[in-house]
């Protein structure tokens, strides 16, 4: 019984040998990625509306670290989102209501 369980394993090994050596030895590329964009709301929590918006050094860290977090290598915008941005989605103000904050935009690709 021993002899047959050691035999099962050593054609597992084996077998796992020789299909590491049937894989192809050229470098595979990933697809080019295509740029996305993220609406980000202004009271994230974090703190980092202030550095997104003004487009400062900070900003430019901040913006990559999301990037690289969603799975793209860096930003290539960031900044206040434009009403065409997210247009539809929120409800008219009231008088009355204060202004809801302008969400953020980080578009990533490359």
């Amino acid at each position: 019984m021993r002899r047959a369980v050691a035999l099962v394993g050593l054609f597992g090994i084996v077998g796992a040998g020789l299909s590491l050596s049937v894989l192809p030895t050229t470098k595979t590329a990933a697809a080019p990625s295509d740029q996305r964009t993220f609406l980000i709301p202004a009271s994230d929590g974090y703190g980092v509306a202030d550095c997104l918006a003004s487009k400062s050094e900070c900003g430019k860290i901040v913006a990559d670290a999301w990037c690289e977090a969603q799975g793209f290598a860096k930003a290539s915008a960031y900044g206040l989102a434009s009403r065409e941005d997210f247009t539809g989605s929120l409800s008219k103000v009231k008088a009355a209501q204060a202004a809801p904050e302008q969400p953020l935009v980080i578009t990533c690709g490359g």
